[in-house]
């Protein structure tokens, strides 16, 4: 028997048929399973895993805005020539083959754990590390592996960095190495950001270095 304490949690959002045939499967699976027919996004538990959706209950433009607003995985199930109006993460065509139920749920929770420990959120920026891109909203742009490590080093310290410890901890250059290098990738780094996102405070120096600003915008 599986430990129940190990197992990664489910929402299946669907009809009453759909929500009763997996509360029949739920024991043959290895997650813990939980159900609704109305998603509300203020009483979502933050630990669901996946959200394993009913094609059937996408008949509403509210349900699909909820939807789409979400950030976890989903796997969506539906007939063959359903058009998918959410961007589901995988899709499962009805009738449903059991056998490869756990392998697709596997599968997504892989792939969330890879995207995860690719990407930071920053403020209201996202930072791919995968894509090398920094996004917001529907907007991006590319960066450079060396741009990329500025970023996070930057953001994951409170206190500003001087020259020199972005130099010895990016470039893994000595002390005494030149910081010009330094000063003209965060430059170009600022000059990007302004350009796509008119953001003059993302990074910023003090009597000390740089930093990432981390006021919450209003």
């Amino acid at each position: 028997m599986h430990n129940t304490n190990t197992k990664k949690k489910l929402l299946c959002f669907g009809s009453s048929d759909f929500n009763n045939s997996f509360d029949e499967l739920k024991e043959y699976l290895n997650f813990n399973l939980t159900f609704t027919q109305d998603l509300n996004l203020e009483i979502l538990d933050e630990n669901i895993s996946i959200l394993l959706i009913d094609n059937l209950v996408l008949k509403n433009d509210k349900t699909l805005k909820t939807l789409k607003m979400l950030k976890i995985p989903k796997l969506l199930f539906a007939e063959a020539n359903f058009k998918d109006p959410c961007e589901c993460s995988a899709r499962m065509d009805l009738p449903l083959k059991f056998s490869d139920l756990n392998i697709i749920l596997n599968e997504i929770l892989t792939k969330k754990k890879f995207n995860d420990n690719s990407s930071i959120n920053i403020k209201d920026y996202i930072l791919d590390k995968n894509e090398k891109k920094l996004k917001k909203n529907n907007t991006f742009i590319v960066i450079t592996e060396k741009e990329i490590q500025l970023l996070e080093l930057l953001f994951k310290n409170d206190q500003s960095l001087t020259k020199k410890d972005i130099l010895k901890t990016v470039w893994k250059y000595a002390e005494d190495a030149d910081t010009h290098t330094v000063e003209t990738h965060i430059y170009r780094l600022r000059k990007k950001i302004l350009n796509k996102f008119k953001d003059e405070n993302f990074i910023i120096n003090d009597k000390k270095g740089y930093l990432i600003w981390k006021k919450e915008i209003k």
